[in-house]
């Protein structure tokens, strides 16, 4: 079993929580390069050089100056001196943090072992005051044309919120099983026992698969060579339900052991309630295959989420934050001021999550999904919540609202969610054609945001409040909602 459940118990104790500790302010530890493994700038002209940061880039990353060259330098903070190791390779430039001089106040010590070297989190040497007030004043920069964001929603606990997780597993060069996630800029896998930001089930479960896989010589799948079994392990976690589902994706449908892999796995982990194999045969990086079998229990689990439960399956999209999200999704449909008589439409509505809690506000709402499998699963929400005044349709939402303002049909609010390309052009003409009185834009990138909010004020729409949200802490990700209002 796992040792993690020893180390997660002082593991947000001093610095993490508080904003400093004993070390705050110290430099960080980079250490040698592993044994075995060259430098990341073994092989390119290199030069160390001392800078002073100057800012931040949208990322987190210091920005400093050298030689009339501005300079990216992850993990370096504003006022702070530094050596860094700075990599020509072609037109692209490298820059390593050696060591900090002179440290900022802000700086504290990661309280993650892997930081360094993962690159999961780009925040972990801030302070959890500093990480808000970069990601507001960032916000803030962005939307300064449109209105002035609100302060932003932070986490209390920002910590072991994520309800999906996603293991690699390989080998090292001693020819031990590893597992973990991938280096920075690298496909090699950093074997670790614990991510601070996954549930703390999902990491135990996850380690218990490698020292399985140790023991009965399961062997990992080999991109070089095309040999082997595993490739990663993908766990999902119910915040409310407790419910977790386990998807082995593998090379290969023939699953030697099968019965003993999940036999031990329940005894080990009683806590899971389903068990999933996932073949995926093909060179990519796409994480899921298309063949599915279900090994133990029934395929999908379940979970709670403003008050309505929602079914999950394996390629479900469900929100990572489910604490966070609660306060995306209240803010949204408090934006929409609905009275109960209004015509919704949830743009790219997934499952059925945001266009579900709404109807219970709204005269009637209407999902429209791209993605069939997803449209499924939200009509299958629909009616496992007893929602009588909400329909969703499978198509391209842009063009479904073209085709409702061609037969004179209206919407009173329309809600939309994209991914973090943003929206084209093509869907923000039909929303004008559809001229909804309000529009409540919920957005995982602000910078793709800022840009459809200068399409839609350049056509009618006024923005009356905009609400950041640290969904994903520890990262430099945040996410907003925009509230318009047709002029």
């Amino acid at each position: 079993m796992s040792k993690r459940k020893n180390k997660s118990k002082k593991r947000h104790q001093g610095n993490a929580n508080k904003g400093g500790g004993p070390n705050k302010g110290k430099a960080p530890r980079s250490g040698p390069p592993k044994k075995g493994k060259p430098p990341r700038h073994r092989g390119q002209k290199s030069v160390t050089a001392e800078v002073t940061c100057t800012g931040l880039t949208h990322e987190g990353k210091g920005i400093a100056q050298w030689k009339n060259e501005k300079l990216e330098v992850p993990h370096l903070l504003p006022g702070e001196r530094a050596e860094v190791i700075i990599s020509q390779k072609g037109k692209f430039t490298d820059v390593e943090l050696k060591h900090v001089i002179e440290a900022s106040k802000e700086r504290v010590d990661p309280p993650c072992p892997y930081y360094y070297e993962c690159g999961g989190c780009q925040l972990q040497h801030m302070s959890n005051a500093t990480q808000a007030d970069f990601k507001q004043q960032a916000i803030n920069e962005l939307m300064k044309p449109f209105a002035k964001p609100a302060p932003i929603f932070t986490m209390e606990h920002p910590y072991d919120y994520r309800n999906k997780s996603h293991t690699t597993y390989g080998m090292n060069h001693k020819r031990q099983v590893v597992g973990g996630l991938y280096e920075q800029n690298s496909h090699d896998i950093i074997d670790m026992d614990q991510c601070l930001i996954h549930d703390p089930k999902a990491d135990d479960i996850a380690n218990t698969i490698k020292e399985y896989m140790r023991k009965t010589k399961m062997q990992p799948y080999n991109e070089d060579t095309g040999h082997g079994f595993l490739r990663h392990v993908l766990i999902k976690v119910g915040k409310v339900s407790g419910e977790i589902m386990v998807v082995l994706v593998a090379a290969s449908s023939e699953f030697k052991g099968k019965n003993n892999f999940v036999k031990t796995m329940r005894k080990g982990h009683p806590e899971i309630t389903t068990m999933l194999l996932n073949v995926n045969k093909r060179d990519t990086s796409v994480v899921l295959g298309d063949q599915e079998k279900v090994l133990f229990g029934k395929g999908t689990i379940t979970d709670t989420l403003c008050g309505l439960e929602f079914e999950i399956s394996a390629k479900s999209f469900y929100q990572i934050n489910p604490v966070q999200t609660e306060k995306l999704y209240g803010k949204a449909i408090e934006m929409a001021e609905l009275s109960g008589k209004e015509t919704v439409i949830d743009a790219y509505c997934g499952i059925g999550t945001i266009g579900l809690v709404a109807s219970k506000k709204a005269g009637n709402v209407i999902g429209v999904e791209l993605n069939k499998d997803a449209v499924k699963d939200a009509i299958r929400n629909s009616k496992r919540n007893g929602v009588t005044n909400a329909r969703f349709y499978q198509g391209d939402a842009g063009k479904f609202m073209v085709d409702m303002a061609a037969r004179g049909e209206k919407a009173d609010v329309v809600i939309m969610d994209p991914p973090r390309s943003g929206s084209d052009e093509a869907f923000l003409s039909s929303v004008v054609k559809l001229k909804p009185e309000k529009v409540v834009y919920v957005s995982c990138n602000p910078e793709t945001q800022a840009r459809d909010l200068e399409y839609l004020t350049k056509n009618g729409y006024k923005v009356e409040g905009i609400q950041p949200v640290d969904m994903f802490p520890q990262t430099y990700h945040v996410e907003t909602v925009a509230k318009l209002v047709r002029g």
